[in-house]
C-alpha cells in the first residue's frame, strides 16, 4: 500500500488557506504552515489544500510504503 509524504515548501507565504480546507495544517509560530502528520496512507484533504494554495507550496509525494 502507498504511503505519501507531504510538504510544505519554502515558498509558502502563510495565508492560511490550507488551514481552512484541511485538518492537518497548522500555522506555526513562524507564522508560516505546517503538516500536523507528515506521512498518510491517503492523500484526503491534504489534495485540496495542495490546489487551494495560491503559491503551490504543498507537495505531495508518493512513498514506498515500507520506508519511514
Amino acid at each position: 500500500m502507498a504511503k505519501f509524504k507531504i510538504i510544505v515548501t519554502d515558498e509558502c507565504i502563510g495565508c492560511g488557506q490550507c488551514v481552512n480546507v484541511c485538518d492537518n495544517y497548522e500555522l506555526g509560530s513562524d507564522g508560516y504552515s505546517h503538516p500536523k502528520v507528515e506521512e498518510v496512507d491517503e492523500k484526503g484533504c491534504n489534495e485540496a489544500a495542495a490546489d487551494i494554495c495560491p503559491v503551490s507550496a504543498i507537495k505531495i509525494e508518493e512513498i514506498d510504503g515500507a520506508k519511514k
